[in-house]
């Protein structure tokens, strides 16, 4: 599979497929066991996580389910924690996070802790999170799993703006069960059985024309 700079791909396919474990090998959580992955100018896929530190530093942004925000800490801070974290300096870590949550539409709540802000505003501070370290691209493992309908479209919306931002495009891999979401996005990937199945859905789980889905 190949995804272009400034791509929004949707992955979809049933339960146990390998989307998830192909996430986490691009990620470089998972060593694979064939294969290999380019990104930029590194090339890994075997190595166990503890030789692609890197990858995981300045390559790949995570957005999950769970928005993985700290209780205690301000929209603001937690994106700068994470960059501060990664070795960037203090003040240049505020700056970005800053710069982040402004992107995300969030200037106005950057004061506020989680308990203050709504799912779908918390799931942009962990956008904004994985923005900030300016990474070419973003793993999204069911990102709207936990919001409404409305708060989900919103984040898809602003994936599409990230995607499609002319000075600083970015590259979102989006696993989801929602065929909807899925529709929306650039293209549409398939997996079976941990290949590439096809791209669309009726071929991907054996629908003749005018059949219905088991």
């Amino acid at each position: 599979m190949k995804i272009e700079r400034g791509e929004l791909v949707a992955l979809m396919g049933p339960s146990g497929c390998g989307k998830s474990t192909l996430l986490n090998i691009i990620g470089g959580l998972l060593p694979a066991d064939s294969g290999v992955i380019d990104l930029e100018d590194r090339k890994y896929g075997l190595k166990n996580p503890s030789a692609v530190v890197d990858v995981r530093r300045s390559l790949v942004g995570w957005i999950f389910q769970d928005f993985h925000l700290l209780d205690h800490l301000t929209a603001l801070d937690n994106v700068a924690m994470a960059l501060e974290i990664s070795g960037v300096p203090s003040k240049e870590a505020d700056e970005r996070a800053r710069a982040a949550l402004e992107r995300v539409n969030l200037s106005d709540r950057m004061d506020h802790i989680p308990d203050q802000l709504s799912g779908g505003q918390q799931q942009r501070v962990a956008i904004a999170r994985a923005i900030a370290g300016e990474r070419p691209i973003l793993l999204a493992d069911e990102p709207t799993g936990n919001l409404d309908i409305a708060s989900g479209a919103e984040v898809l919306q602003l994936f599409k703006e990230l995607c499609h931002d002319k000075e600083n495009p970015i590259s979102i891999l989006m696993v989801t069960h929602d065929p909807d979401l899925a529709s929306k996005a650039d293209r549409m990937l398939l997996m079976r059985d941990g290949v590439v199945a096809a791209s669309d859905i009726r071929s991907a789980w054996g629908i003749e024309d005018g059949g219905e889905e088991e």
